[in-house]
């Protein structure tokens, strides 16, 4: 019977884990995507992949999880330059990208 509810305790917090880390997953992808948009830079394969996770106190005072996403774009369709976003919480807390090249017209 302990097993049992141990079990179901695992289960439930990898579960919890699982679905608060796509919660995370879509805030950064919403995020970059509006990002790419404001900067007239194209978003390649629509993706965000996580690259850390890591525990940072927030201004407040709580400790969150801090979720680090990399993401690819293109300024001119011919390169591929990378981008981080940090998420704290359910809060994008920076969008970083490398510096890219930009046709003049």
């Amino acid at each position: 019977m302990l097993d049992d509810l141990i079990l179901i305790a695992l289960l439930l917090g990898a579960y919890l884990y699982w679905f608060n880390g796509q919660q995370a997953k879509e805030i950064a992808l919403k995020a970059v995507r509006a990002h790419c948009l404001n900067l007239e830079v194209q978003m390649l394969d629509e993706y965000v992949a996580l690259n850390s996770i890591r525990l940072k106190r927030e201004p407040s005072g709580k400790i969150r999880l801090r979720r680090t996403f990399l993401f690819e774009f293109s300024s001119t369709g011919n390169e591929r330059y990378n981008g981080i976003c940090m998420i704290l919480g359910k809060r994008v807390e920076s969008i970083q990208m490398e510096p890219y090249r930009f046709e003049e017209f």
